[in-house]
């Protein structure tokens, strides 16, 4: 006997939209991790996450969704999702400690004819290579005794237009029947369900995603870097290309890539192909431009500050918008940390502005959060526009700001206003 239809372990970005769903479609939904402060938060209906609302949260929580930190909540679970962080460790590799940990707690609490499915992005091989002998250590067998499938998530934190419910849904299982069994699940949440093969086609088609994305937007950060040297609006030849109703796809430079994919799941798969002896080019050398970008950055600042017979160090610097994607509050892999990091080292002094962080830390130290725009443009030596926040006025940064950078191509060029 079932107590719940799905339990959804890890219960950040990827896991709440999930549970939020399923309570949706009528489930019976429990979330289980193991950060106390989380299950607090949602049992008390206080959502950390951009796309749920504290609203959605107590609809959730009325239609009998609860947050647990105890793992036998499995056991009486048609389904489990992990839906946990999948890192990288300091020498870029792939880190499945969490994916690890969740398995074990699913295979201590396994019973007969449970689904459990992967979402969390890793390596091609992972759920059969990983996962499935963790999960059979109980002396259960997959595709016989329980099902198991891979399904990667395809969460856009702050996109108003493509949530968890029209964005088609990619499921691989162990076998067919694990694979009809998990379709069979996500169909109840779903639009569209793509079937694939196996486990290891759909491990591949994520990193396959965000690897086309990371490379072109190498591609354009590397072409902005050579097309200043040769004084080319780099911005406007993009735009001029996009005119192209075929065969091009708008890609715009920036101060460097961030959140959990783009930064990270192409990783994953120059790990694999190295585990074959010999490297991903390609995307190795996408990781070295994109990673290059908030020195080149902070290279600009310089520039613009020394035109105007300024120094960096005692330079008064704002950065607007810290979080890497606009309009929301993730900060995860945001490359306004580096650029703040090398801005602090040359001795700028730093503060922030960004409607959706109410504090902002460098390496532990506290950098000043500035209320009023216009008083920390006005007051700035130079305004570094980072993330292009739809609260920020632009008109008003444009006339007030003494010099600007502008790594978005949102503003307009002038004698005291540059673009990347």
């Amino acid at each position: 006997m079932t107590d719940f239809d799905l339990a959804v372990i890890g219960l950040g970005y990827v896991g709440m939209p999930l549970a939020k769903e399923a309570v949706a479609a009528g489930l019976r939904v429990v979330g289980y991790d193991v950060d106390p402060r989380k299950i607090d938060a949602l049992n008390s209906g206080r959502s950390y996450i951009d796309d749920l609302t504290d609203a959605d949260l107590e609809h959730m929580l009325a239609n009998g969704f609860s947050a647990t930190l105890d793992e036998t909540v499995l056991a009486t679970s048609a389904t489990i999702v992990i839906c946990v962080p999948t890192p990288l460790d300091e020498d870029h590799r792939p880190d499945l400690s969490a994916v690890e940990g969740a398995t074990g707690a699913v295979a201590r609490n396994l019973t007969k004819g449970t689904l459990v499915v992967l979402e969390s992005t890793t390596w091609p091989g992972t759920t059969d290579e990983v996962a499935r002998p963790i999960l059979e250590s109980g002396g259960l067998t997959a595709g016989a005794d329980f099902h198991l499938a891979f399904s990667p998530e395809r969460i856009d934190p702050g996109n108003p237009k493509f949530g968890l419910r029209n964005t088609p849904k990619v499921v691989g299982g162990f076998t067919s029947a694990c694979r009809d069994r998990a379709s069979e699940f996500y169909a109840q949440l779903v639009e569209q369900v793509v079937p694939v093969s196996g486990t290891r086609e759909a491990e591949m088609a994520k990193l396959l995603e965000n690897t086309y994305r990371h490379v072109n937007i190498a591609l354009v950060n590397e072409m902005a870097i050579f097309c200043d040297e040769l004084g080319i609006n780099l911005w406007e030849s993009i735009e001029a290309a996009a005119t192209k109703p075929f065969g091009f796809q708008k890609f715009l430079p920036g101060p460097g890539v961030g959140g959990h994919c783009i930064p990270v799941d192409p990783s994953y798969l120059s790990y694999t192909v190295r585990k074959l002896g010999y490297p991903f080019r390609f995307v190795e050398l996408a990781q070295e431009i994109n990673e290059r970008m908030p020195s080149y950055v902070v290279n600009r600042v310089q520039r613009l500050l020394n035109r105007h017979k300024k120094a960096v160090n005692g330079a008064k610097v704002v950065l607007l918008g810290v979080t890497y994607k606009p309009d929301i509050a993730d900060e995860r892999e945001t490359p306004a940390l580096p650029v703040a990091r090398a801005l602090l080292e040359l001795g700028a002094e730093l503060s922030f502005v960004d409607p959706h962080v109410r504090e902002w830390k460098v390496d532990g130290a506290q950098v000043p959060r500035q209320e009023d725009l216009a008083e920390a443009v006005e007051d700035a030596d130079v305004t570094l526009l980072l993330q292009q926040h739809a609260a920020f006025d632009l008109d008003l940064i444009e006339s007030k700001a003494r010099l600007v950078l502008d790594t978005r191509g949102v503003l307009t060029e002038g004698e005291r206003i540059e673009r990347l």
